[in-house]
């Protein structure tokens, strides 16, 4: 076990070293940071002196080293459009987003679950068919279209739900959230459906998939064949196995859930990390930019890594694999 952790953390390590350099590759080759940060107006002794003082006139070397070290500590300088940090500006914009994605996943996988679940248990069913044929429309429609046509429907045509914003939020410390005020909760309802009805029509349609397969397995027919009441035969045995697949796929949607907000907080102009990277990207504030890409990458390798953690603990096959390997 701690020589598969090890393993793990040393490639995560090399992931995140990959995209620190990508990340500063974008200071280099998206223009002059000090065009960006000075007027016209600005002597050219200023300019250096600018320069002098970012560390930009050192080696390439050199500069990486210390962007990495900063990163490492949550320092990526400041915001050439804001002029603030950029640890402050994610600070404000980080809780907004995981929000917003950690219901979305979490409603994808409880839905996701149990439409697979019942669609392969009630495969003739009419509803099961229609659940099917809904999950398709959810794997077909791009996220920014589903988005609008929720806007037109709720907020325009029926007048339901807000269509923009965040509505009331609570600070609690330096977190912000709307789940403790009616309105903040009315104002997640459409974007958590965007954001989630891909995830949730992809997890359905895997849990179905892998339901149908383990109810086909030798071990399912002895089992219902000592006399095993359908219940225990089908949640305790089948819907077990089904899930070890499933937590691979659900971690790894998580990240994408949470990287491919950018489409839903754009749609619904919400205030998180989406927004204000697509804002950057118009702007060319590049410390904002890479600080993004990098916070992005080490959530997907966080994800990654527990969800390799959980597989190894799930499935014992896994664990008999890497204990062999261990023991030659």
């Amino acid at each position: 076990m701690f020589l598969f952790v090890l393993q793990r953390l040393a490639q995560s390590l090399g992931v995140m070293l990959a995209v620190a350099l990508v990340a500063f590759s974008l200071f280099n080759f998206i223009g002059d940071p000090i065009n960006s940060m000075t007027g016209p107006d600005t002597s050219n002794a200023e300019r250096e002196a600018l320069r002098v003082q970012l560390g930009l006139d050192q080696g390439a070397v050199v500069q990486f080293r210390r962007f990495v070290l900063n990163a490492a500590r949550g320092r990526f300088g400041k915001s050439y459009q804001q002029g603030r940090p950029v640890a402050e500006l994610i600070g404000e914009k980080l809780p907004a987003t995981l929000e917003l994605s950690m219901l979305a996943a979490l409603t994808a996988l409880v839905l996701g679950v149990l439409g697979g679940v019942y669609t392969a248990l009630r495969r003739d069913a009419l509803s099961s068919r229609v659940l099917l044929t809904a999950s398709l429309v959810g794997l077909s429609l791009p996220t920014f279209l589903i988005g609008i046509l929720l806007i037109m429907v709720f907020s325009v045509w029926l007048g339901w739900l807000p269509s923009f914003g965040r509505g009331d939020v609570v600070q609690i410390g330096p977190w912000s959230t709307g789940l403790l005020r009616w309105e903040g909760l009315r104002a997640l309802v459409l974007p958590v459906a965007t954001l989630a009805l891909f995830q949730m029509a992809l997890t359905m349609r895997l849990v179905r998939s892998e339901m149908l397969e383990v109810l086909r397995a030798d071990y399912i027919r002895f089992a219902r064949a000592r006399g095993l009441p359908d219940r225990i035969v089908d949640f305790r045995h089948a819907l077990k196995n089904t899930l070890i697949p499933v937590i691979t796929v659900t971690g790894l949607q998580l990240g994408s859930i949470i990287a491919f907000s950018i489409i839903t907080e754009s749609v619904f102009q919400w205030p998180g990390m989406g927004l204000m990277f697509i804002q950057a990207v118009q702007f060319g504030d590049i410390p904002v930019m890479s600080a993004y890409l990098v916070l992005i990458a080490f959530l997907f390798v966080m994800i990654n890594l527990v969800v390799d953690l959980l597989y190894y603990w799930v499935d014992p096959r896994m664990r008999s694999q890497i204990g062999g390997a261990g023991g030659h």
